[in-house]
């Protein structure tokens, strides 16, 4: 089978804006807006959070299967993809305007049903969409220029409303009484308005682009009676395996790092570096140029080195140098906060920091790929679905436990709810730096460790592929 159009990778990498949006909202922005906005407890937004997640461990495996067994005349996938665009759009404008006058315990619960709601049609749309990516190239190179375009909309779709928001809607909605419009709640409203008109857009593009490569994807296999315990059986055999749980428990552990970072990444650029909303906004453009960087790195490094021992040497030097900002300001060797020079050395560390892990997430998710032949040969069953599943539940869950972990940080270092810009001690803030920095560096090491367990390389795959072949012939 040739491989996929230009047109068809675009069309395949913008429907992660949708994700992407979603993602920003929930990972960086959530926690601030109900914890200092609104002024719940911090610990209880967590908790909303972490109910949430225990639903994604049940519906993510689920939707995976049932998209790899689906039958339809638009396929496996598609029909998922469609019918989640509506209810993901309509639930994630729900959970930036919450009701006035609604008690803490009252807005748990607005919280909980409205992030369940929000993961699992995400999950609906995700898992078949992005499962798409084994099906369109067997290639192992190729596989991971496709996923860069993935990963590359995903954060530049993403990171685009976390601009917006600075150096638009934030300004905008400044007012006499809130001087910064950060933390103005309408302006919330208007950011939750844009971002799901995005999803709904974003998702719909992707799906009537990549409609036309229907006939040539897979079709399900023959109808079977399974009960819920076989599924759940079969669903262990597909994924059991020594590379599947490295690569799991690797991007469980990243994803997790990466939650916590981005649950607190406007704490420490508000109130541990003091920047202003604009210089917030200018290193949250930095993002764009982290996208064009990891996504041309990761198909450079899978020529040159492979999946495998790219990510461990990526990984590295980035696992290490996301917490080195923070490091050298509680050594005291940084400049001061106002000055010209902290703004660029933030700014500069964080673009290149970003780039590197964002080429760690693309060749993680294209080893991800290089497990469907694997599973395949090992089983006779073609299961896309399934290892996209696992691969959108370690990204929702362990991000979203990220942000469970930055809600209990806050609590512990004595970050008070609705504490404004210039409010919070110096004492508050050097504890804050203090717990982050070991918390997420032993995270980020512990990938590295895990992931080297990790053993398909190029020749592998392409053996595995050779032994597929000749069962067909």
């Amino acid at each position: 089978m040739h491989g996929p159009s230009l047109w068809t990778k675009l069309a395949y990498g913008f429907g992660s804006v949708a994700y992407g949006t979603k993602d920003a909202g929930l990972k960086y922005f959530l926690l601030l807006f109900y914890a200092q906005v609104i002024g719940m407890d911090a610990r209880l937004v967590s908790l909303a959070i972490l109910v949430a997640l225990i639903f994604d461990a049940i519906s993510d495996p689920i939707v995976g299967y049932w998209s790899d067994n689906f039958r339809s005349k638009w396929g496996r996938r598609h029909p998922f993809m469609y019918a989640a665009a509506i209810p993901v759009a309509v639930s994630y404008y729900f959970i930036w305007t919450p009701p006035t006058g609604w008690s803490d315990e009252a807005l748990f619960w607005y919280i909980v049903v409205l992030a369940i709601t929000i993961r699992t049609f995400i999950t609906v749309y995700e898992t078949p969409s992005t499962a798409l990516a084994p099906e369109l190239t067997a290639d192992y190179d190729e596989r991971s220029s496709i996923l860069s375009f993935r990963y590359f909309f995903g954060w530049f779709g993403g990171n685009a409303m976390s601009v917006i928001a600075f150096v638009a809607i934030f300004p905008a909605f400044a007012t006499a009484a809130i001087t910064n419009g950060q933390f103005n709640q309408d302006a919330y409203a208007f950011y939750g308005l844009m971002g799901s008109i995005t999803i709904f857009v974003a998702i719909l593009i992707s799906a009537v682009g990549t409609h036309s490569y229907i006939p040539r994807l897979r079709s399900a296999p023959p109808k079977r009676d399974m009960t819920l315990k076989m599924i759940f059986k079969e669903i262990y055999q597909t994924i059991a395996g020594r590379s599947f749980f490295a690569l799991f428990a690797a991007s469980l552990l990243a994803f997790t790092a990466s939650g916590l970072s981005a649950g607190l990444i406007f704490y420490f650029t508000t109130y541990f570096w003091n920047f202003t909303p604009e210089q917030i906004g200018a290193v949250t453009f930095g993002v764009f140029l982290s996208a064009f960087m990891g996504g041309a790195l990761a198909p450079i490094v899978t020529r040159k080195i492979g999946k495998k021992r790219g990510a461990l040497i990526v990984g590295l030097v980035a696992f290490i140098g996301a917490p080195l900002p923070i490091f050298l300001r509680l050594i005291d060797v940084l400049p001061e906060n106002g000055t010209p020079e902290i703004f660029w050395i933030v700014l500069i560390a964080q673009t290149i920091d970003v780039g590197l892990i964002i080429c760690f997430q693309i060749l993680a998710a294209s080893m991800m790929a290089d497990l469907v032949e694997q599973g395949e040969a090992s089983t006779g069953k073609r299961s896309e679905g399934m290892f996209f599943a696992a691969a959108t539940f370690m990204r929702k869950f362990g991000e979203g436990f990220g942000i469970v972990i930055a809600g209990f940080v806050l609590s512990i270092v004595g970050v008070a709810s609705g504490a404004q810009q210039g409010e919070l001690s110096d004492e508050t803030l050097w504890n804050l730096g203090a717990v982050f920095v070991p918390t997420v560096l032993t995270l980020y090491m512990s990938v590295v460790a895990i992931i080297s367990f990790y053993d398909i390389d190029r020749a592998k795959h392409e053996k595995t592929l050779k032994t597929l072949a000749s069962r067909a012939n």
